[in-house]
């Protein structure tokens, strides 16, 4: 019972960061905060994939989890180097 409390709590701030991050994108003055609010939603799919699997008590999506933060991760420190070249150039 309270497992299931637990998963609506998470699912929901997960959601509605979901939605913000969404906004950032859309808004985003500028390509940096474009790209570090795309990276922000990569991991909180991964979170709710996450939850998803210790909900349903399987680790099937493990190996997903892993390269999506990894992906995230190299894309972010990718972008960020190539915009900080740019302003030094």
């Amino acid at each position: 019972m309270m497992t299931g409390i637990v998963m609506w709590a998470c699912g929901s701030v997960l959601s509605v960061a979901l939605i913000l991050c969404v906004i950032r994108v859309a808004k985003g003055p500028s390509i940096l905060d474009r790209v570090l609010a795309l990276d922000v939603m990569l991991l909180i799919v991964s979170a709710a994939v996450c939850l998803e699997m210790y909900y349903n008590r399987h680790l099937d999506n493990v190996l997903f989890v892993v390269v999506a933060c990894t992906v995230g991760f190299i894309g972010s420190v990718t972008v960020s180097r190539y915009v900080t070249d740019q302003r030094n150039a």
